[in-house]
């Protein structure tokens, strides 16, 4: 039998919104935990059993959710030069790998200023209620202090126009925050 601690990061995952049911079947019997550790058809019923719960809560959601919000300011990062990217990795440094796969890829390098992603760390906090935080910076790590601080402050607008409040102290030190995000993914 799943432990209580599995059924609550199944729960959790499945809120994050990201991730079909195929995907979180892999992630828990290979990825999370050693191959045999957990029973995959457990794994099958427990999964099936929150996206049962999500799919109910979903239709309690406002029309226009903090996460719909966050989507928006996430474009309009993106139309101001920033690689914004949502649920990038699991921990920070994860993230910057993205960012960097992303900046290698692109074709108009001269056109990105710089970053904004959150990771699944982040994520996770997101969803028990606990805000999101935003890590955020220039493309060159000499210019951080310059070039830092202003994509901050096209992050801190974007996350403003797109109606959510923001927490930062205007330097490239600490990372934003969105104190008060409910997490609603549809």
């Amino acid at each position: 039998m799943l432990s209580q601690e599995t059924r609550t990061e199944i729960a959790v995952m499945v809120r994050y919104g990201f991730y079909g049911h195929g995907q979180l079947v892999e992630i828990f019997t290979e990825e999370m935990y050693a191959p045999g550790e957990l029973d995959p058809k457990e794994v099958v019923v427990a999964i099936d059993a929150q996206f049962a719960e999500y799919e109910l809560e979903k239709l309690q959601y406002p029309d226009v959710t903090d996460c719909d919000r966050l989507d928006t300011a996430f474009s309009l990062m993106s139309e101001q030069g920033i690689i914004a990217i949502q649920n990038a990795g699991y921990t920070q440094s994860d993230g910057y790998d993205d960012v960097r796969d992303f900046y290698a890829r692109c074709r108009d390098q001269d056109s990105i200023l710089g970053y904004c992603f959150y990771h699944g760390q982040d994520l996770e906090r997101a969803v028990l209620g606990q805000g999101l935080y935003f890590a955020f910076g220039p493309i060159q790590p000499a210019d951080e202090q310059t070039v830092g601080v202003e994509v901050g402050n096209i992050v801190r607008s974007s996350l403003e126009q797109a109606g959510l409040s923001v927490n930062w102290d205007g330097t490239f030190e600490k990372r934003l925050s969105v104190p008060k995000l409910v997490w609603q993914k549809r």
